[in-house]
């Protein structure tokens, strides 16, 4: 299906997609999106014609256990409710822990990498077909950006995800921004990925802007499209012409004229490359270093005969995961997880100073969230509020979704006796009660409950 020219939508600048000129198709966050009845601003693109795709963060098909069948209805009936052509999600993991593991549940709030090994792949292919068979539409897939790397991997990410495509027949969503980052952080191809990968089964690509800090390039979604990203696009335009092709904001969201802007900029590439496709193009391709910032790791080294035998070999089989595999893959996955959020050691073969940077990525990005999903929390603790999450967040991992980890700061915050502010602790306790009310009482209720009865007594 021919897509052609979108952008993310996104609640805040839902009146400025409304009004842009040329948009022809949207990209919602399908978690963010009731499963019975849509926003205003979604109703009224698609009585214009507009095209909404949702698209899901929180399946985490690359993760050990197979995917949650509740999950997959909800994704099933906002695809229903929308009318779409087709699903998307992610090549990632996003939680571990749990019963294979017997250890508590850990939620990463962010997409992180699965490794690319032939095993891995096995559960990753089983756990695609299990939401190909729930969902009422096709499902494509996302490549992810990522600042670590796992060792020992036996396969390049165009490998990947050629051997996905061909066991699982699974389109596939290009992030050329994603592609970029790990360049910068992996030291791999953006070209040799292209040709690695079947371009025929891209579904659309995905462009969006991000930072380099600290010798690391941060995917931020909060920055304009740079240079080096819009090279990777003209890159895969001189391959194939994609369907779609979506711009991606979810931050720091600027004025509406300079989403336009960024727009247009997509809109020359593609035409650019397009007329440019029919020439010679050196063997490099047309994909330019230019951006000042060196690799910070070793390309993953090209695939020998050997490799390219074993290729062909593991693509006609069956790809069923054995519960064996899943259980390593849960071991591996909790030990790496909780080196991030719970401050456990480093699995062996990981870059620690990558790790580290992560980490406290994971934390941030934990801080910000739920400050959009619980403003009231900002708003009572003032300039302290980020510091104050930090604390909570480097000792107690998140186990579940945003709101419940609101809910959980707010509760230590109030068992540790803070803010130290009467009539601040006072609104955090009202605040919490509010939004706990449907929980059994605990020891936390209690401690609630007294300090109210102190602060009233005094």
């Amino acid at each position: 299906m021919e897509l052609g020219i979108g952008i993310g939508w996104r609640p805040e600048i839902a009146d400025a997609v409304e009004a842009l000129a040329g948009i022809d198709w949207v990209e919602a966050v399908a978690e963010n999106l009731c499963t019975d009845h849509l926003p205003d601003s979604l109703v009224r693109l698609r009585a214009r014609g507009v095209t909404v795709v949702p698209h899901g963060v929180s399946l985490g098909l690359g993760g050990a256990d197979r995917p949650d069948p509740g999950r997959l209805a909800d994704l099933a009936a906002r695809a229903a409710l929308l009318g779409t052509p087709l699903v998307t999600e992610h090549i990632a993991f996003v939680r571990a822990g749990g019963p294979r593991t017997a250890s508590a549940r850990l939620e990463a709030g962010h997409l992180l990498p699965v490794p690319r090994t032939w095993e891995a792949l096995d559960v990753l292919c089983e756990n695609v077909r299990i939401a190909q068979d729930s969902l009422p539409v096709p499902l494509a897939l996302e490549n992810i950006a990522a600042l670590i790397a796992w060792p020992g991997e036996e396969l390049t990410e165009g490998q990947f995800l050629a051997e996905l495509v061909e066991r699982t027949g699974v389109r596939l969503l290009i992030d050329v921004a994603n592609l970029h980052t790990n360049h910068v952080n992996r030291g791999e191809d953006p070209a040799k990925a292209l040709d690695e990968l079947p371009v025929e089964s891209i579904a659309y690509v995905h462009v969006a802007g991000g930072i380099e800090k600290d010798g690391v390039w941060h995917d931020t979604h909060a920055h304009p499209v740079t240079r080096p990203v819009l090279d990777v696009l003209a890159e895969l335009r001189s391959r194939i012409a994609p369907p779609g092709v979506l711009l991606e904001r979810d931050d720091d969201f600027p004025p509406a004229e300079e989403l336009a802007g960024e727009l247009t900029a997509v809109r020359a590439t593609l035409e650019a490359a397009g007329k440019a496709r029919s020439g010679s193009t050196s063997e490099a391709g047309v994909y330019g270093y230019g951006n000042g910032v060196t690799p910070a790791t070793s390309p993953v080294q090209p695939a020998d005969d050997s490799t390219t035998a074993a290729t062909s070999t593991r693509a006609t089989g069956t790809g069923v995961a054995t519960e064996g595999a899943r259980d390593r893959a849960a071991v591996a996955q909790t030990a790496l997880l909780s080196a991030l959020v719970a401050g456990t050691p480093a699995p062996e073969g990981f870059d620690h100073r990558r790790l580290g940077i992560q980490s406290r990525a994971l934390a941030a990005k934990r801080a910000d969230v739920v400050a959009k999903v619980a403003p009231e929390l900002p708003g009572i603790l003032g300039d302290g509020y980020r510091d104050a999450f930090l604390s909570y967040a480097r000792s107690r991992p998140m186990s579940a979704g945003y709101r419940r980890d609101a809910l959980d700061f707010a509760e230590q915050l109030l068992i540790t006796g803070r803010p130290a502010d009467d009539a601040a602790r006072r609104r955090l306790t009202h605040w919490w009660q509010d939004r706990a009310a449907a929980r059994p009482p605990r020891r936390t209720t209690r401690l609630v409950r007294a300090a109210r009865a102190a602060i009233a007594g005094r």
